[in-house]
């Protein structure tokens, strides 16, 4: 059939010679031989690099250029000149007449912005060209899976993207933006700057999680720190519990990232949870009429919330950011991201090196997409069994964040989750509703030690001292474990 004939690549598509421009590599050059101080410093910025010269001569006198850079040596034509005998590689550039043709051909450094921006502008066509032709013989090799392959052509623009040179934002305009949201707090007599978690304590601290921040909730197993989590995500997403000293709060959409649990188990935690009965009743049919209208009303409330569930095991950390993007673009009102755990997502190429590093790649991974998208990014985290060894009350620590020392490093915020009553001969084991978080690192702001209710029946955190009489819970008839 006509239909099913494979259609071949143009040969036009492979034929054509690659965007390029001569004559601004030259200008650049040239500029620096005549004006090194500034022009070298104005690649750097643009973060020109040698692959981005297209004539291999070129590309090889402007990495020698930069080596000087780095060194301190003073750059024109007659250093440069002495530095290429010095390694051998006078010829490799076209020897003295190479340069002084370019000396000659550039009427003035004052234009060097201009070559410089032709230059990178060349260099990014070029590397798209690369990147989609990689992707376009994937297609026809079809070793992988479409979904796969689509994956790796997004990963690859991406990497295209992050080639571009970061704009330097005016100062003025940026003093008066910061001014306008000063303004709006005062207003406001204070609050947050951020989404509320809808908890007090916390948000006093925090002010709100902040747009393009990454934050760690680390515990131990069985802390709660995915019930913790998903109780922000309600607050968020149904717009409860906000306090009217944090300003006007609207339900805003929320992606959940749920590497562990399936996306069934996370809505059966959430209406057991927000109704406030144990789950271990629901099967049995034990529920009470009060207790069957409080799921209902549950329901019915969690209906209404925009919460994006991406219940996918195994994760890669590449494609977890492009699944971000995708649903970013969708709802440019996304107002929180939240992962599932660190340790359950891979990155790809990095498994060799051992899980350090990998756990490092993938911290790094996840506070790009937060400033990237301008979303703060909520990421659950295990901690080692360091506290474990310790001491009685086995507090947990900075240093405790489990694989790798890059995620302290790379995190804005950093919650330590601890229950007492899970801690045998903790000096606090009597009270079986308190949780501690401690907020040990905020890079912007205070650090506390937080103390709250915890519900263990309906796995249900609350503010220790501000919960209303009308909320006390249903004795459990058995106690939840939580994960």
């Amino acid at each position: 059939m006509a239909g099913s004939r494979a259609v071949l690549p143009d040969s036009t598509l492979t034929d054509r010679v690659p965007p390029h421009s001569v004559e601004a590599e030259r200008g650049v050059l040239g500029s620096i031989l005549l004006d090194a101080p500034r022009v070298v410093d104005l690649c750097i910025e643009r973060r020109i690099r040698p692959e981005a010269f297209f004539e291999p001569a070129h590309a090889a006198l402007f990495e020698i250029i930069l080596d000087m850079h780095n060194r301190g040596l003073g750059i024109d034509l007659n250093t440069v000149a002495a530095r290429l005998r010095d390694i051998g590689r006078f010829e490799e550039v076209g020897g003295h007449a190479r340069l002084v043709e370019l000396v000659e051909s550039t009427v003035t450094p004052a234009h060097a912005e201009y070559y410089a921006d032709i230059v990178h502008e060349k260099y990014l066509l070029r590397s798209l060209i690369d990147r989609c032709r990689e992707s376009i013989e994937k297609c026809y090799r079809a070793e992988q899976s479409a979904d796969e392959i689509l994956n790796q052509a997004e990963q690859a623009v991406l990497e295209v993207d992050e080639l571009r040179a970061g704009a330097i934002s005016d100062w003025p305009s940026l003093v008066g933006q910061v001014f306008g949201e000063i303004e709006q707090v005062i207003e406001r007599r204070g609050g947050r700057t951020g989404i509320s978690t809808g908890y007090r304590q916390l948000d006093q601290i925090l002010l709100g999680l902040q747009p393009s921040d990454l934050i760690i909730l680390a515990a131990r197993p069985s802390m709660g720190k995915t019930s913790l989590a998903m109780n922000i995500v309600e607050h968020v997403a149904t717009g409860a519990n906000c306090d009217s000293a944090y300003g006007d709060f609207r339900p805003r959409p929320v992606l959940v990232f749920s590497c562990e649990m399936s996306k069934e188990a996370l809505v059966r935690r959430m209406i057991c949870s927000r109704a406030r009965v144990e789950w271990a009743k629901i099967p049995r049919g034990f529920l009470s009429k009060a207790e069957h209208g409080r799921i209902v009303a549950a329901v019915d409330a969690l209906t209404k919330a925009r919460i994006l569930v991406d219940d996918t095991a195994g994760l890669e950390v590449g494609e977890l950011r492009s699944r971000a993007r995708r649903v970013a673009r969708n709802c440019p009102d996304l107002a929180l991201i939240v992962v599932d755990y660190l340790q359950m997502l891979h990155c790809r190429g990095r498994e060799r090196e051992g899980r350090q590093q990998e756990t490092a790649a993938i911290s790094g991974a996840l506070k790009a997409m937060a400033k990237e998208l301008r979303v703060p990014v909520l990421v659950l985290s295990q901690l080692s069994r360091n506290p474990e060894n310790r001491d009685k009350n086995q507090t947990p620590r900075l240093s405790d964040l489990r694989d790798s020392g890059s995620i302290e490093q790379d995190a804005d915020v950093v919650l330590l989750l601890q229950r007492p009553c899970r801690i045998k001969n903790h000096d606090e084991s009597s009270d079986q509703r308190l949780a501690i978080i401690d907020v040990a690192k905020h890079r912007n702001g205070a650090t506390g030690i937080i103390r709250m209710n915890f519900e263990d029946y309906c796995m249900r955190f609350e503010d220790r001292e501000t919960r209303g009489a009308e909320e006390e819970p249903v004795a459990p008839s058995q106690g939840a474990v939580d994960e």
